[in-house]
């Protein structure tokens, strides 16, 4: 639970709902943005894909958490997003509390390091801020004064530079609701 709304686990069911919300929010070209470069071929993490349905709206908000590896030493972190809520139920706290939900159960899987690309007064509300300029960068353009991150462990940054991708093992892992798709024969 997300406090008086339910968060829920995505399931396979969902993707497509979660695909219109995606496109509704940011666009259909969206797929276009840099941090879509680290979820391509890339499997969000289990249990940090969470959605809210609402029986006026369906589906009125998603997020999702991707694994990420920086630089050489491959140190491990979390991509946050996309983080969606439908134009029709911004406003009453959806956004904020998928985030909690999700931070807190990232935290208890044992994450330390989460970064995302985003609004920092929006993202600040939950304890993210600006990634200092030149630590981290990512495979495209990208506005460093919407490259935010937020330690779940403290000191997690520590030492932290190079490029963030996916990890090795992530470009054998199916692409998020490919399964689903395959498993209906949509692929």
């Amino acid at each position: 639970m997300c406090g008086p709304i339910a968060c829920n686990d995505t399931t396979p069911q969902d993707h497509d709902a979660v695909e219109h919300l995606l496109d509704l929010s940011f666009g259909s070209d969206r797929h276009s943005k840099t941090s879509y470069r680290l979820r391509e071929g890339n499997a969000a993490v289990p249990g940090l894909s969470l959605v809210v349905r609402d029986p006026g709206v369906g589906l009125s908000g998603t997020i999702s958490f991707w694994p990420l590896a920086i630089g050489e030493k491959e140190t491990p972190a979390l991509l946050l997003g996309p983080l969606a809520v439908h134009p029709d139920r911004q406003g009453l706290g959806i956004g904020l509390l998928l985030m909690r939900e999700g931070l807190a159960r990232a935290k208890a899987q044992g994450h330390a390091l989460v970064l995302l690309v985003g609004d920092e007064p929006y993202y600040a509300r939950v304890g993210f801020a600006r990634l200092p300029a030149g630590l981290i960068g990512l495979p495209g353009p990208v506005d460093p004064n919407r490259f935010l991150y937020l330690e779940l462990k403290p000191g997690a940054l520590d030492g932290v530079t190079g490029l963030a991708h996916a990890p090795l093992s992530a470009a054998f892992a199916v692409p998020h609701g490919a399964e689903a798709q395959e498993q209906h024969g949509k692929a």
